[in-house]
């Protein structure tokens, strides 16, 4: 759901901007009469898309644009004294577009919509030049739900000292996640160090932790030191940390509280400067009322949870920027193999129930490079077994398309099953219907709101 802040004195316009804006309920509108309640509430909500009225009673709209520019938010100015100098002004200094008033509202709404996508096309490249040499897939997507999770990990990874815990079925992406908040935060140039902690014994666990002493051979101690050591300044991922054994459960709290811990068999306390980062597959609140897990460790690891749901239950549009990645990722090592899908293998990908997640999913597209390799397109005989068979039928012919053209097919397929309704049929697809509008006139379909 997109959020748009309208600027504009004059309360009739703005009014009708917000109710046409407002009416599918697509859209998260607000308003402000004066530059300065509109800087205040685009700094506070900081909105997908501003239109902004260049004439305001206490400075220029060009004033606000200066104020705004370089965030993510997307401008359209308006005005009812527009020329060319202006709107080349206004384009100069970094509005998406330029509308003059009165405006067209059919205008207005798909302006609104290429501006709304430039923004998440923006918001995107960020998030990929962050990624960008982790050696990790992208694990988010464009929807707006994969949006606002993509947004809730930047605000962990500039909050240093806040304890983050991810929590998701195995394979959903919980170590790619944990990388990506050290690798934005003030932390990236310091060590990033990740222990399982379903992997060790109590014992191992805690050496490997927090270290340990032990007298050599020759009698001088040999101190082999922890993650807790080695991560100082940096970061320590605790995977799994639903298995941690009881017995370290309250040695891990209190260095999470900010006090020190010993190495085993040593003496001296060694209090780490070090941001940790817990993932688990399991239920902790479950964990807890089991008597498994303590309660005051859970509160302390769970500040702001971060929740990555499965595969099975994100939007299409988020698999098909998955699959992408991992596309463009693996053709690195796996030169002369296609990156590209038949429509009805990427059909079969998108109804593929993916018990494994993105982990499968990588898998999946690796084996299926292989087997395609030297062809143009890998097509759904390429595909394992089961994985075809979520197609609902082998393919006896194949029309080699492109990915748009599989899109424009698709999105009519769910119009006419909506009578060609465009809320519920954006709803479906999980785009927003200002998306889906773009889609229509970019595809040249028809439709009737």
């Amino acid at each position: 759901m997109a959020t748009i802040l309208i600027i504009d004195d004059e309360i009739a316009i703005a009014t009708a901007f917000a109710m046409f804006f407002r009416h599918d309920g697509t859209h998260v509108v607000h308003e402000a009469h004066t530059g300065t309640e509109g800087i205040a509430l685009h700094d506070r909500i900081r909105p997908d898309l501003v239109l902004l009225d260049v004439r305001l009673p206490d400075m220029t709209g060009f004033d606000v644009l200066s104020r705004i520019r370089g965030d993510e938010s997307v401008v359209i100015m308006v005005t009812a004294y527009g020329d060319v100098t202006m709107a080349v002004e206004a384009l100069h200094k970094g509005a998406e577009n330029f509308l003059t008033k009165p405006v067209d509202l059919s205008h207005l709404e798909a302006a609104a919509a290429r501006a709304l996508e430039k923004g998440q096309l923006r918001r995107m490249n960020k998030y990929l030049a962050a990624q960008h040499g982790l050696g990790s897939a992208v694990v988010f997507g464009p929807s707006p739900a994969m949006r606002e999770l993509a947004a809730q990990v930047a605000v962990l990874a500039g909050s240093d000292r806040t304890t983050a815990l991810i929590v998701g079925p195995r394979g959903a992406g919980k170590g790619q996640v944990a990388e990506l908040i050290h690798a934005q935060g003030p932390r990236k140039s310091k060590p990033f160090v990740q222990v399982n902690c379903a992997t060790l014994t109590a014992e191992s666990l805690d050496a490997e932790l927090f270290g340990a002493e032990e007298p050599g051979a020759d009698g001088p101690v040999v101190v082999r030191k922890g993650v807790f050591e080695l991560a100082d300044g940096g970061t320590l991922f605790l995977d799994e940390i639903g298995d941690l054994a009881p017995a370290l459960q309250p040695k891990l709290l209190r260095v999470l509280e900010g006090k020190g811990f010993r190495r085993q068999g040593g003496a001296v306390e060694i209090t780490p400067d070090v941001r940790v980062i817990a993932a688990t597959s399991r239920d902790l609140s479950g964990e807890v009322a089991a008597g498994r897990f303590r309660e005051d460790l859970y509160y302390r690891l769970a500040v702001m949870p971060v929740v990555l749901p499965p595969l099975r239950d994100r939007a299409r549009e988020d698999i098909v920027e998955l699959a992408a990645n991992l596309l463009d990722g693996l053709s690195r090592s796996l030169p002369g193999a296609p990156t590209t899908l038949a429509d009805d293998a990427l059909d079969a990908l998108l109804r593929y129930g993916w018990a494994g997640n993105i982990r499968e999913l990588r898998n999946v597209l690796e084996r299926a490079m292989l087997v395609a390799r030297g062809q143009q397109r890998i097509e759904l005989a390429d595909l394992p077994r089961d994985v075809r068979g979520a197609s609902g039928a082998e393919v006896t012919h194949h029309e080699p398309k492109s990915l748009s053209q599989v899109e424009k097919a698709h999105i009519d397929r769910t119009l006419r099953a909506h009578n060609q309704n465009r809320t519920h049929a954006a709803r479906e697809l999980g785009i927003s219907r200002a998306t889906l509008i773009k889609k229509i006139r970019d595809y040249d379909l028809s439709g009737r709101s």
